[in-house]
């Protein structure tokens, strides 16, 4: 915190949805590239708070709860301006006693990682975030008996059957929105669903995830059908490390970007398969 600033003058309220637009602001000094609409479905999902000075915004954290047992904890800042003064400290502090008794999950970047630790976060493995402009020779490659075809509301009890095994954790709420604000597609091989993929406006263009598949050619071809619909404009997608992935999207023009470090306090989430995540919806919600 600046040391012109009294840690005292800081307040701790709950988050709302009238903040996105100064979230937004915030998370723009940190380099995220979050419209206000993003923010508006973050904090709509969630709970959280943000930190005040006077009428400004200065710091955020959210959560957002997993059923009865588990949370994914995200969107934690403090702006540069503030940094260095326990902000982050009391945000961890509010975040881990509204989600006592639940196990905690987040997606840590390297500044942030130390603090999750002392607090009793341990690695579990690492997404990695690639970006660009995809290649105009890609498309989805179909084997005998596999089709494409759009999804939509209806599918939501495909779709959550499909997420809960792959991640382990009941996330209908977040599916829903989801399907509400992007465009869906599922891969159905004789008849049956096997996989599913999603895509909506995020920051710079559009976001890819999540991506749930029986296997690795699945995910390939339920990204590359939105690396083909969407050639030559700006796509992100966040992949966890073990999916081998990385490789193919470069290649395709998604760059690597960076990765984060996952973390859980508490028991992991134990999928059930076959279906496995390819892709998070973000980092902030896993």
């Amino acid at each position: 915190m600046s040391d012109t600033v009294p840690q005292e003058a800081l307040i701790l309220r709950k988050v709302a949805l009238a903040d996105a637009a100064a979230c937004q602001a915030l998370s723009r000094a940190v380099g995220w590239p979050h419209r206000a609409e993003d923010w508006e479905m973050l904090i709509d999902l969630g709970h959280g708070v943000v930190a005040t000075l006077g009428e400004e915004i200065v710091a955020s954290a959210l959560w957002w709860p997993y059923g009865e047992t588990h949370a994914t904890l995200g969107s934690i800042i403090v702006s540069p301006a503030h940094q260095g003064g326990g902000i982050g400290k009391r945000l961890m502090r509010a975040l881990l006693e509204q989600t006592q008794g639940r196990s905690q999950l987040l997606n840590a970047t390297v500044a942030g990682e130390p603090l999750y630790a002392r607090n009793g976060f341990v690695p579990w493995g690492s997404v990695h975030q690639h970006h660009g402009e995809s290649l105009a020779d890609v498309a989805p490659v179909l084997q005998p008996g596999e089709t494409l075809r759009l999804g939509g509301p209806g599918d939501l009890p495909v779709l959550e059957r499909l997420d809960a095994q792959a991640t382990g954790l009941p996330r209908k709420p977040a599916l829903e929105v989801l399907l509400a604000c992007g465009e869906c597609i599922v891969l159905e091989r004789d008849g049956e669903p096997v996989g599913f993929s999603i895509l909506r406006r995020f920051g710079r263009g559009h976001v890819i995830g999540p991506v749930v598949a029986a296997n690795g050619g699945d995910a390939q071809t339920l990204i590359a059908h939105w690396l083909h619909e969407r050639r030559g404009q700006f796509l992100r997608i966040d992949v966890p490390a073990e999916t081998g992935l990385e490789d193919w999207l470069t290649r395709n023009g998604l760059k690597p970007a960076g990765p984060v470090t996952g973390m859980v306090r508490g028991e992991k989430p134990v999928p059930s398969g076959p279906a496995r995540l390819y892709a998070v919806i973000n980092q902030a919600l896993g």
